[in-house]
């Protein structure tokens, strides 16, 4: 096998604000496998807490992982020694994705149907960020008009405080109210106990569909009690990385957010959705700042949950890849061999 790499600066159209900062750009890395005239492409999103903050480091960990010896190993078999050797979660996922796309080519079979899965049927949530109310009215329309977006996911938890957030949140609601859209609230763990309670209340009276990660991930303790009053559905995504962390809180939430980035790519995400279902948990796949390369993965398994956040890549100028295209708000994977995406010019 023969492994390139490649690092290109993704800019987003509007920088995404969280309760943690303002991201208008990321530096993301691309893998590309050669095996037998086939081309597996990988992609990783850096994050800190998915322990590889730049695409450099990202590739030195591959390097070493590559440098182990794998070419013989089975996808699986490779998970286990990347897992070993520590490799960071968002570089195992580029090139998990990599190896998976690259057996579906060789099978012939686009790679949803490489799992034994149909095409995925629920519409993706599109995110606004935290933003003042004014920026918030403007951008709604630009998101909305002329799309078949269904649902929207609002990031709450400013550093402004509650009052901040009921605004900002008060917009969308007067701006959506027309509109045949879906409401979703990520707070990304902005909210302390008494803070999340209040905001669940407030955001259940206005339709909310369910909160994600309402509580800092170190505040963990205190999802019982929450759980215990909550007026909508939980969603954990800070929370839960792989699917050992199920168990801690399977009797504390309602659903669980798997990231590729953050769980190491499909390999692990197959695990995620197995250990969840066997709790009785709803199940999410959401994204980092990834390219249509990342998302392609991501929408091979989309059959498999029951809420859907894949929609990074409709936020960069310019995305550059091709793969998974909206259909009636529906990321859909292509009927390509693979998971149907790759980098443009490569």
């Amino acid at each position: 096998m023969h492994y390139l790499f490649k690092t290109i600066r993704l800019q987003k159209r509007f920088p995404l604000a969280i309760s943690r900062g303002v991201y208008s750009h990321s530096d993301n890395l691309f893998v590309q496998i050669t095996s037998d005239g086939h081309i597996g492409w990988g992609e990783m999103s850096p994050g800190k807490s998915e322990g590889a903050d730049t695409a450099l480091a990202g590739q030195t960990a591959l390097e070493n992982l590559i440098a182990s010896g794998i070419d013989n190993l089975s996808i699986y078999e490779l998970d286990q020694r990347a897992r070993q050797m520590d490799i960071p979660a968002c570089a195992l996922a580029a090139i998990d994705m990599a190896y998976w796309d690259l057996l579906a080519k060789k099978s012939k079979l686009p790679l949803y149907r490489l799992l034994g899965l149909g095409k995925p049927t629920i519409p993706t949530s599109v995110t606004i960020g935290i933003n003042p109310p004014d920026v918030v009215r403007e951008r709604i329309p630009l998101i909305l008009d002329g799309s078949t977006i269904q649902s929207l996911k609002i990031k709450l938890g400013s550093p402004e405080g509650l009052d901040a957030d009921q605004d900002m949140f008060q917009v969308v609601f007067e701006n959506t109210r027309n509109r045949n859209v879906t409401l979703r609230v990520d707070a990304n763990g902005g909210w302390n106990l008494s803070e999340a309670q209040k905001m669940m209340r407030w955001l259940a009276d206005r339709g909310v569909d369910y909160i994600e990660q309402p509580l800092a991930r170190s505040d963990d303790d205190q999802l019982p009690e929450l759980f215990r009053t909550r007026a909508l559905p939980i969603y954990v995504d800070e929370s839960c990385h792989v699917s050992s962390d199920i168990i801690k809180w399977a009797n504390c939430v309602d659903g669980v957010n798997l990231k590729l980035m953050k769980c190491g790519g499909i390999t692990e995400a197959l695990r995620i959705v197995a250990v969840a279902r066997a709790y009785g948990l709803k199940t999410m796949i959401g994204c980092m700042g990834e390219s249509s390369v990342s998302i392609s993965a991501g929408a091979a398994l989309g059959q498999l949950f029951d809420h859907i956040d894949l929609d990074s890549h409709l936020n960069l100028s310019p995305d550059p890849a091709v793969g998974a295209l909206m259909e009636d708000g529906i990321i859909m994977p292509t009927e390509k061999p693979g998971h149907g995406a790759e980098l443009i010019n490569a």
